[in-house]
């Protein structure tokens, strides 16, 4: 992967993160989640599973995952037929979204472990860069050395001290160094910062299909918010819905002309050989086996890519929003 000089200049996204956790903690009550202390010191944040959480606290949680170096809002002009969507940019889009954002730590724990039953989770969010397991770390040779971190977990239940234990080992934080955010998929925190997710998941494909990383300099996106639903599997399938079909991005990008162009062609989720039926169906189809799935179809439903040194755009994909429609909404 072809990673810039300037990477070594990065800024720390755990440190860019940090006023946002405290605004987080302290207006708890306003934005409908709480906040506790473990025995050692880590604080574990509800944002959805007693708490009863909040958009605005979803849209929050969407900016520390992108380390501060993100901006998440809320827009409510009925676009395309659906009220709420959300607009998430960057400037840094290769940091905020593959170094912070990108749900990629695995952290599991069998039920001998925790002494009940076992947990999984994907690990997104600013911390990752400290423990820098993933091989995409040693791909961007890159890794952040902040004295405090924060983690978010899509889950329904807190983690076990075992895997707090990981996290703290891996990171080498302090226990009242680290803030664990947790907000399941069904909340609407956990709607929202899931869809926020949409620039990233386009610097995901791009990385995937072999771009140069360091090319893209600057990312924009869009996609459309759905109503939360204590279904979990239905949550899921709704937010994945979001992205894959209603889902724009825009990339600024240097390098070769004719990489740029090939990038749009290749990016949007229509060109995969599951696209075109919801997501919580492809799911079944595929026996509840994510990687049954055609990974091409983990994109953005349409994208432009400018490129920067010959001021041409190419725009490839559509967004379909009669798909997301279909099961959004129905008449009263």
């Amino acid at each position: 992967m072809n990673v810039t000089p300037s990477h070594r200049a990065w800024p720390s996204p755990n440190d860019l993160a940090q006023p946002l956790v405290a605004q987080l903690l302290q207006d708890a009550e306003r934005l409908g989640v709480c906040w506790t202390r473990d025995e050692r010191g880590t604080c574990l944040v509800d944002a959805g599973i007693d708490a009863p959480g909040s958009i605005a606290a979803g849209l929050l949680i969407g900016r520390i995952c992108m380390g501060g170096l993100g901006e998440v809002s809320l827009l409510t002009d009925g676009r395309h037929g659906w009220a709420n969507w959300l607009q998430v940019s960057s400037p840094q889009p290769v940091l905020a979204c593959l170094g912070s954002q990108y749900a990629g730590w695995s952290l599991a724990a069998s039920k001998e472990e925790t002494g009940g039953k076992k947990f999984f989770a994907l690990g997104s969010g600013p911390a990752r860069a400290l423990a820098a397991k993933e091989k995409l770390f040693d791909e961007l040779g890159w890794r952040d050395a902040a004295g405090s971190g924060v983690l978010v977990l899509e889950v329904d239940r807190a983690p076990p001290r075992v895997v707090i234990d990981k996290v703290l080992r891996d990171t080498g934080l302090a226990p009242e160094a680290l803030t664990i955010v947790l907000t399941p998929t069904s909340s609407r925190a956990g709607t929202t910062q899931v869809v926020a997710r949409v620039l990233e998941v386009a610097l995901h494909k791009a990385h995937e299909l072999g771009f140069a990383l360091g090319d893209v300099v600057d990312g924009a996106a869009s996609a459309p918010l759905p109503s939360p639903t204590a279904d979990g599997a239905q949550a899921m399938g709704r937010t994945n819905d979001a992205i894959l079909y209603g889902g724009l991005v825009t990339l600024s990008v240097n390098g070769e002309v004719e990489a740029a162009r090939s990038l749009a062609q290749r990016l949007p989720s229509g060109t995969s050989r599951d696209y075109g039926k919801p997501f919580a169906d492809i799911f079944s189809a595929a026996g509840f086996d994510f990687y049954k799935i055609d990974p091409a179809l983990f994109a953005p439903a349409a994208v432009v890519v400018q490129h920067l040194p010959s001021g041409r755009s190419f725009e490839a994909g559509r967004l379909d929003m009669p798909v997301l429609l279909q099961g959004w909404r129905e008449a009263a």
